[in-house]
C-alpha cells in the first residue's frame, strides 16, 4: 500500500523573442478531471530578464510573487495611455489580478532570480491554440490589435 505518490512536474525553459533565454516555466498543478489543464504554474525570470508582452483572450492572470522582486507592465491594445506598471515583492506578498485580452510584460527588476506563482482563471487548456497573443512594445504603443 502507497501512502503517495509521484508525479511528473512539466518544466519548460523560455526564451526572449531574440531566443535569449530567459528562465523557465514549471506546471505545478493540473485538473484532476482530465489532467491536461494546467491550473497553477510558477514562471521564473533571470536577474533583468523581460518576458512578454503577451496576452490571453480567455483567461485572467492572478499572480504572487514567491521570490525575487518582478515588474509587471500591463497594456490594453489600441489604447496605449491605458497602461499600468505594479510590483511584486516576495518581501510584500500581493496578488495582482489581470483580467483577459491585456497585454502583459513581466521584468525581474531584483538581483536575484524571481519566482512568479499564477493561478489562471480558466485553467491554461492547451487544446485553445490561438488564445496567446504575442506584442512587442512598439506594436502596442502604434495602437496594433491582433
Amino acid at each position: 500500500m502507497a501512502l503517495g505518490h509521484t508525479e511528473e512536474a512539466k518544466k519548460v525553459t523560455t526564451y526572449t523573442a531574440e531566443r535569449e533565454e530567459n528562465g523557465f516555466l514549471i506546471e505545478l498543478f493540473k485538473d484532476k478531471e482530465t489532467g491536461q489543464k494546467t491550473e497553477v504554474y510558477l514562471t521564473a525570470a533571470k536577474p533583468g530578464a523581460f518576458k512578454g508582452y503577451h496576452l490571453h483572450r480567455v483567461r485572467a492572470a492572478r499572480y504572487v510573487a514567491l521570490k525575487g522582486k518582478m515588474k509587471i507592465t500591463l497594456y490594453k491594445p489600441g489604447e496605449p495611455e491605458l497602461k499600468e506598471e505594479h510590483i511584486l515583492d516576495s518581501a510584500m506578498p500581493t496578488r495582482l489580478f489581470i483580467p483577459h485580452d491585456i497585454a502583459t510584460g513581466l521584468e525581474n527588476i531584483g538581483d536575484e532570480e524571481a519566482w512568479l506563482v499564477n493561478y489562471p482563471d480558466p485553467a491554461y487548456d492547451p487544446s485553445l491554440v490561438d488564445e496567446q497573443v504575442e506584442y512587442t512594445e512598439e506594436e502596442l504603443l502604434q495602437r496594433i490589435v491582433k
